[in-house]
Order: C-alpha cells, then structure tokens, then sequence
C-alpha cells in the first residue's frame, strides 16, 4: 500500500518528512496541500486531515501521523533507517530533534514566511532582526558541534540530519549563508550527495514559481 504524504513544496517541515520517505526506500506519493489558498485553516482539513490545521501528515492505511518528528519516527520503525545504532545514539538524534523543533527549522520557517512570502510593507522588521539573530547563534551551534564530524550523530545519516537540514536549501533569502558555516555547509554537501536525495521543489508538489 501506498504511503500518502500531505505537503507542500514550500514546508521545509514537510520536507523532513517527505526526504525521510524518499531515502527509505518506502513507497509513498504526495498529496499537495494548498496552503497558500488557505486549505490547512478550512475546516474540512482540519476534520478530516489534522486537526491542528498542519502539514505534514502521514496516512498509511489506518495510521495517520501529524509532525514531522513523529512521521521520521515511523519512517524509522518500519524501515531500521535514520534511527542509529543503539540506544544512546537514539537518544541524541531525539535531542537535536527537539532543538531542532524549538530552537531551528522553526525559527528559520517563521523568518523565510516573514521575508520571502510578505509584502516589503507588511514585514516585521524588528522581528525580522531578532530572529536573524537567534538563528545565528543555532547556525553557530551546528557549525561547532560538526567539526570534525560528517553527520550530526554517529557515523551515518540520521533523523537528526534529516530535520536539521529542512530549511537550509531553499534557495528564498531569509539572512542564511552557508558559506559562512563552513562545517554546516559541507554537512549539507553530505545530504544532497546520498543517493536519492532531491530539492524540496523536486521532492514535493507546490513552489513559489506556481503562483508567480
């Protein structure tokens, strides 16, 4: 049976999601959600998809899944992949997880909607700047926990790389440069090189470019 994905191309939240189907080797086939028309705040989403009017959402027969996090789990349960090798390295991919979850990609999602997807005259800029300034110190973080390091927890790709690189390869300006972290930029390098990985644009339905 087939996987069936909610998304859209724009979520970096989805593409945690949707970047751990597609290297798992699962089958599985997206089902774009119209964010952008408002489709996640209907209330037919929110009865019949996620009641928390988000995405992503795993359906695989009778399990539905909302947050990323909890999807990569599954991912990981049915597969073995992305999970580590024991349970002390379990515990580290789930704490970069959270970090990930309170201190990154949902930083970095917040400011790349306020810059990229806001009229010039309707953007906060001083919350603009401060979360500029958050991010750069957990882009800091990262780049010094990676020294020395190809991935993020052990010696392989984990759900610990896979939600902390969500956000980092759209190409929509929101004040990140990875050439200024060296060691994020060539753990990134790693990512995009594993067979099978692809752009969120390429991974999932939905761009920018739609609605230009």
């Amino acid at each position: 049976m087939t996987i069936k994905l909610y998304c859209f191309g724009e979520s970096g939240h989805s593409y945690k999601a949707a970047l751990a189907l597609e290297l798992s080797g699962l089958d599985w086939a997206p089902v774009k959600v119209d964010f952008f028309a408002g489709e996640t705040r209907s209330d037919a989403y929110r009865e019949t998809v996620n009641e928390m009017g988000e995405a992503p959402v795993l359906v695989d027969g009778d399990v539905k899944l909302s947050q990323a996090s909890v999807i990569q789990d599954y991912i990981s349960e049915k597969t073995g992949k992305f999970s580590g090798k024991d349970d002390a390295e379990r515990r580290e991919i789930l704490r970069w997880q959270f970090w990930d979850n309170h201190k990154f990609s949902s930083v970095a999602g917040v400011t790349r909607f306020l810059i990229h997807f806001l009229p010039a005259d309707k953007q906060p800029k001083e919350v603009i700047a401060f979360n500029q300034g958050r991010l750069k110190a957990a882009y800091d973080i990262l780049n010094k926990h990676l020294e020395g390091r190809d991935w993020i927890v052990g010696e392989s790709l984990s759900n610990a790389d896979l939600t902390c690189c969500s956000y980092l390869y759209y190409p929509e300006p929101f004040g990140f440069d990875r050439s200024q972290w060296p060691n994020v930029d060539r753990w990134l390098s790693n990512i995009s090189e594993t067979p099978g990985w692809k752009h969120p644009y390429d991974l999932m339905p939905g761009s920018p470019a739609d609605r230009a």
